[in-house]
């Protein structure tokens, strides 16, 4: 239900789960306190980086990523981050996405993405997908 969206988890799961809301922001807030990058997530930031790529992140949070993105010191490689509260509707809806590649001029790039709506938005934006799995398999599509 996660790879919908957090209000469809709880929408399917809070009705026959005993204080499911209650525990999954318990747990949430715990995972936001001290959260873990992928092994080589910052490498990749930077090789990409080195060779004249740019980074953008689209996320259904609120600005609370901006948080995880500084405890995790990964915050200076994003050209720019958009959250819930810039205002675009949710993916698949492309807005975000149309947004960015308008202010920035960007006439091709790859979108990855955890989950099929990422992968929807972006390809409904005219941009490149892939699907994450793992950091090599990454590295693998992106030749680096």
């Amino acid at each position: 239900a996660l790879k919908v969206s957090t209000p469809f988890a709880i929408e399917t799961f809070a009705p026959n789960l005993e204080n499911f809301l209650e525990k999954y922001k318990e747990n949430e807030a715990r995972e936001l306190e001290h959260p873990i990058l992928f092994e080589g997530v910052s490498d990749l930031l930077e090789d990409i980086l080195n060779q004249g790529g740019r980074h953008f992140l689209v996320s259904h949070r609120n600005d609370q990523v901006l948080e995880i993105l500084e405890k995790t010191s990964i915050a200076a490689y994003f050209t720019e981050v958009v959250t819930s509260s810039s205002g675009f509707k949710r993916k698949p809806n492309p807005e975000s996405m149309l947004y960015l590649r308008e202010k920035y001029q960007i006439s091709s790039g790859l979108v990855i993405g955890d989950r099929p709506i990422d992968i929807e938005a972006g390809q409904a934006a005219g941009l490149d997908t892939h699907l994450f799995t793992s950091i090599v398999n990454l590295r693998q599509v992106l030749d680096i």
